[in-house]
């Protein structure tokens, strides 16, 4: 006999396939593009830096009184726990910045050094041809306009992961995905509770933590083709998510996500 346990629920069935659920034996195949058009999905940044690019807040207003015209270099880092728990990091992006500008500035001058010689002592090929351009990352992915953004790891027991829109001048690491070009219709429909039963019948798992993928989980969704009609009432509770996370600015991702009960105006735009 074939038993599926549920909390203290107990069913039997006549098959349980490989992703644990009564039904038949399909498998999700990895896809390297997207199964229906839409914007493709990539990953953030990678610096292979060490750390020596990566600041605190406290670290980099540090740096900053130490060498002041550093500043504008500095932008605002998230990956997946930046981006949960809204505390972003700071990374120094130097790859941008003229040569006889970073000349005068001793500080990020030993920040450079230090990443360069980081890459030196790999043993990694590929990190150590990266020594030759220290200030740059070794994967780079910056886009001109608004993206989207979704943590690689978020806790099995929320209802939705929690992602949203992030500004060209904010950087993302490579622990999350983003979504160049993606529109206020495409977060609706990631948000959606479609799309997180989806993501939980098929992602990967860290420990059981849901590990969102862009092979499995994003290239295989199969995506509503909505009418106007339908595409502007998406449009209009996708809003009504974002209006409703902003008043609450004092409160994380983790917060609203692990007690949605508590953040009513939130739960009721996420239930339209």
């Amino acid at each position: 006999k074939r038993r599926i346990f549920e909390g203290n629920t107990v069913s039997e069935v006549s098959n349980i396939n490989g992703y644990l659920i009564s039904g038949d034996n399909v498998f999700i195949e990895s896809r390297s593009h997207p199964l229906c058009d839409v914007p493709e999905i990539g990953i953030g940044n990678q610096p292979i830096d060490g750390g020596f690019y990566l600041f605190k807040d406290e670290e980099k207003e540090e740096f900053v009184r130490k060498e002041p015209d550093s500043e504008r270099y500095f932008k605002r880092w998230y990956g997946s726990d930046e981006f949960i728990n809204r505390r972003p990091r700071w990374c120094l992006w130097l790859g941008d910045a003229n040569p006889v500008d970073l000349i005068k500035l001793p500080e990020c001058m030993k920040r450079i050094e230090a990443v360069r010689e980081f890459r030196l002592s790999s043993s990694r090929v590929s990190t150590i041809k990266l020594a030759d351009r220290p200030t740059r990352f070794q994967t780079e992915n910056m886009p001109s306009e608004n993206y989207l953004l979704i943590p690689k790891v978020s806790s099995e027991r929320r209802q939705y992961i929690p992602i949203g829109f992030m500004s060209p001048d904010v950087l993302s690491s490579d622990l999350v995905f983003i979504i160049p070009n993606a529109t206020l219709c495409h977060f609706g429909i990631l948000t959606s509770f479609v799309h997180n039963a989806w993501m939980r019948a098929v992602c990967g798992r860290l420990e059981s933590r849901f590990r969102y993928s862009k092979d499995i989980v994003y290239n295989n969704f199969p995506w509503p083709q909505p009418t106007d009609a339908q595409k502007a009432r998406i449009e209009r509770s996708a809003q009504a998510i974002l209006d409703a996370r902003e008043n609450y600015p004092d409160a994380s991702f983790a917060d609203m996500y692990g007690n949605l009960l508590l953040f009513p105006n939130l739960m009721k735009a996420h239930r339209d």
